[in-house]
């Protein structure tokens, strides 16, 4: 997310306010989002399955949950 901010008019009515804050609304919601890498997916499918295998036997629905994250990888 990037800091953006729109300070270069000095007047701070109201729409002014309202406008900058539609503008780092628009910003928010179209900021793009770092890609992962494809290690660093597998690696935290493999830690999340390791997960589940460690905790099996004592939490079940805990093991079931942790391998459906890793499924959506």
């Amino acid at each position: 997310m990037s800091a953006t901010t729109y300070n270069s008019v000095n007047d701070t009515g109201y729409f002014t306010n309202v406008a900058n804050a539609v503008r780092q609304l628009i910003t928010a919601v179209f900021a793009v989002k770092p890609a992962m890498s494809q290690r660093n997916k597998e690696e935290t499918i493999w830690w999340l399955n390791s997960l589940a295998n460690d905790c099996e036997r004592h939490s079940p629905s805990l093991s079931a949950e942790l391998r459906f994250f890793a499924s959506r990888g």
